[in-house]
């Protein structure tokens, strides 16, 4: 007859399983915390090269709407300072991707509803919408997490095949973001395209649903802290450059 595992020996056994995973999650924390800024003159002496891709930087994320979220709004500052920043450095590509979803999206069946096609949320935020240079912008209108399925960003890569960096900003850090950045860097990969993808940290954010929250509205729980240590470390894994700021 095979043993019966006891209480105890099941409890030692996770508690080795947390005493590894900690020693990694130290590491993560460690490696964040120890970012470096960098300046756009550093990625590029040429800012026709550079390109700032917004994600889901809409009314629906940040103000109001079923997944506004107070940890995406927060990082609104630090984003349009950036495309400021970037302004003046001389770049002048700036592409929003933004969910702008089909009244019966599939996606619905995820995520609650959110970012329909004409209404408030699917706009972008007013903050970047009152920028000077805001007819600068190129909206790509997406009914996905994904960037380029059943999107016309393909088409916007055809007209600017110079450019060669790509500066990524906004929400969600392990959904849309992590999408658009891993898409960028695989594709150059897979045809041997120069091209580097920046991640600011500062610029990207996700949100939180605790344990307990979602137990209660009967949906999954979602960790804010620690799935955004966790993608940006799985972006920097693949290649993507991830810094504090851009200065």
């Amino acid at each position: 007859m095979r043993p019966r595992k006891s209480d105890k020996v099941f409890e030692i056994t996770q508690q080795d399983m947390l005493i590894k995973h900690q020693a990694f999650l130290d590491w993560i924390e460690n490696w964040k915390e120890k970012l470096e800024s960098i300046r756009f003159a550093d990625l590029s002496k040429n800012p026709a090269k550079i390109a700032i891709i917004s994600v889901d930087m809409i009314v629906g994320f940040t103000h109001e709407g079923n997944l506004a979220s107070p940890r995406i709004k927060g990082v609104i500052p630090n984003v349009v300072g950036l495309f400021q920043k970037a302004y003046d450095y001389g770049v002048r590509n700036f592409v929003l991707l933004q969910d702008t979803h089909h009244e019966e999206a599939r996606e619905f069946s995820t995520y609650p509803k959110h970012a329909v096609r004409g209404s408030k949320e699917s706009e972008t935020i007013p903050e970047l919408k009152n920028l000077s240079f805001s007819d600068l912008f190129k909206v790509v209108e997406k009914n996905s997490i994904h960037p380029v399925h059943g999107t016309s960003f393909r088409r916007w890569f055809r007209d600017h095949e110079g450019v060669e960096t790509f500066i990524v900003v906004g929400d969600c850090t392990d959904l849309c973001v992590y999408q658009t950045a891993m898409h960028l860097k695989i594709w150059a990969d897979a045809h041997q395209t120069k091209r580097k993808v920046v991640v600011p940290e500062n610029c990207v954010e996700t949100y939180d649903l605790s344990v307990e929250t979602a137990k209660k509205i009967g949906v999954i729980p979602h960790d804010g802290d620690f799935l955004h240590k966790t993608f940006l470390y799985h972006m920097k894994l693949n290649g993507i450059e991830i810094v504090k700021k851009i200065i």
